[in-house]
């Protein structure tokens, strides 16, 4: 049974599954320092440093706080700005690598086409018969 397993994890399509799981995460560290490091600070400073992650609205009347947490703690709560600030940065992370991915592709060296596929041998012996005419 330990052979039978080197051999599953050794095919090429786990390792690379592998390989892309570990990349994957590298890059979603990137991206997301891209975002909560430059970007979000760009739109903070242009929206004048709004916070909708303390914006809720009191499902109790024994929800008193002005603050999220403390407010969960003393009952139910519909935390729409923490809602809003989650799909905000969803759709800024999601641009972001839209754009990523647009420079990478433009930086990939184009594909040569494919040649042409080599004529059948029933259309080279009619090439060979037509010029054979011509030449008459």
């Amino acid at each position: 049974m330990l052979e039978e397993f080197k051999k599953f994890a050794m095919r090429g399509n786990v390792v690379d599954l592998a390989v892309a799981v570990i990349i994957g995460a590298a890059f979603g560290a990137v991206v997301n320092s891209l975002v909560g490091d430059i970007i979000m600070p760009i739109v903070g400073s242009i929206t004048g440093g709004i916070d909708f992650s303390n914006y809720f609205l009191p499902l109790s009347s024994k929800v008193t706080a002005a603050v999220l947490v403390d407010a969960k703690k003393q009952g139910a709560v519909l935390a729409w700005g923490d809602f809003l600030t989650l799909v905000i940065n969803f759709l800024i992370i999601a641009f972001a690598l839209f754009l990523v991915v647009k420079v990478i592709n433009k930086l990939k060296a184009p594909e040569a086409p494919p040649a042409p596929a080599a004529p059948s041998k029933e259309v080279q012996l009619l090439t060979e018969i037509r010029d054979a005419l011509k030449t008459r």
